[in-house]
């Protein structure tokens, strides 16, 4: 990286979107996808990948350096997204897997899973910085500059038609993308600003809250609330949290809790260590979204139901954090089940991106 001679130089913090509820007219529409953020940095041999937080990504994605020196133009700069396509779609498990720090482990995981990169903007080429220019004309150049590109990198697909925007929202959620996002034709690119716009799914479930981990400011609030469906077979299922609350509410949330709690003896998740089977088989006892967490919890009777938001699941759980919506009093426990959750269609990944995923 030392020797890299380009118009835009690492690193560089991404643009970013701000979320709004309804897809807004005359734009670029593109489909949101899955993975780790990634800018990528190329000057002839050398190649670097950076990631949202501006950390180097480039020894944990060998196959994607190794490609960009085959695929890609000789000097580029170029952002995007790196994912990798399972049989059922994007797999972010399979992604988290590759942040190890063991460089025989991580090569082992690119044969076995590789990545691809979505290329969907364009920063510099050559000896030009293209920053400053309209996004119209940094994705001419684009899909100009990425031609005939694979079988690794792939430049997203995009469209200024309204109804295929909503078309995309509506039928790409079956291949594990998680929405679409929006970019005005004149935008340039504008690192660290919330400049794009990103629509999400937004869908609501009542579940049962079956325990408590305490906030970090002491033993009297509450942090998370762990969340639970019951399964076909009947079983109280983990399927995430929710945490986001004012002190204030975190402290009432306590003392209202208190009732509730019971012994593990008495519980439906009496695992061992207090962990999550499953969780520990996928992440060796870690939380999945912090390698070594503690997830010893208070557990409590499932007797109280709560609405959250949720955007999409991955498997049996929330994809990402829920968000507390309301209480619901008025909810049987028993009647919180997976049924009542909407399933996407199932979405080849190969239909969006040819040449993306298995055939």
């Amino acid at each position: 990286m030392a020797e890299m001679m380009l118009p835009v130089m690492p690193p560089v913090s991404p643009m970013l979107a701000k979320s709004v509820a309804e897809i807004p007219p005359d734009a670029w529409y593109e489909p949101k996808w899955d993975g780790f953020r990634s800018i990528l940095f190329r000057d002839g041999d050398d190649v670097e990948l950076g990631s949202r937080n501006e950390r180097p990504m480039t020894r944990y994605f060998p196959e994607i350096a190794d490609a960009a020196l085959a695929e890609l133009p000789q000097r580029c700069v170029i952002d995007g997204e790196i994912v990798i396509a399972a049989g059922a779609g994007l797999d972010f498990e399979a992604l988290q897997l590759r942040l190890h720090p063991a460089a025989s482990r991580v090569r082992m995981l690119a044969e076995q899973t590789p990545a691809a990169f979505i290329a969907f903007d364009l920063l510099a080429l050559g000896d030009q910085d293209l920053t400053a220019l309209p996004f119209d004309e940094r994705r001419a150049a684009l899909v100009d500059a990425l031609a005939g590109c694979g079988p690794t990198f792939h430049v997203t697909p995009a469209t200024t038609d309204l109804a295929t925007a909503h078309r995309w929202f509506d039928e790409f959620e079956g291949a594990g993308l998680d929405g679409v996002v929006a970019k005005p034709p004149t935008l340039p690119y504008q690192p660290d600003k919330r400049a794009m716009f990103k629509i999400k799914h937004q869908r609501t479930a009542d579940c049962v809250v079956a325990g408590y981990r305490l906030h970090k400011s002491g033993p009297d609030a509450i942090g998370s609330l762990l969340l639970g469906l019951y399964g076909a077979d009947g079983s109280l299922a983990s399927v995430g949290v929710i945490g986001a609350f004012p002190m204030a509410r975190r402290r009432a949330l306590f003392t209202e809790l208190q009732p509730l709690v019971t012994s593990f003896d008495e519980h439906p998740w009496n695992w061992a260590a207090h962990v999550d089977p499953e969780v520990e088989r996928r992440y060796g006892g870690g939380s999945r979204w912090n390698a070594g967490k503690d997830l010893s919890f208070v557990p409590l009777r499932p007797e109280r139901v709560v609405e959250v938001r949720y955007d999409h699941m991955e498997g049996s759980r929330f994809r990402h954090t829920a968000q507390f919506n309301r209480w619901r009093p008025d909810r049987d426990p028993r009647s919180c089940t997976y049924d009542q959750l909407d399933r996407p269609v199932t979405f080849r990944l190969g239909d969006i991106v040819p040449g993306l995923g298995p055939a």
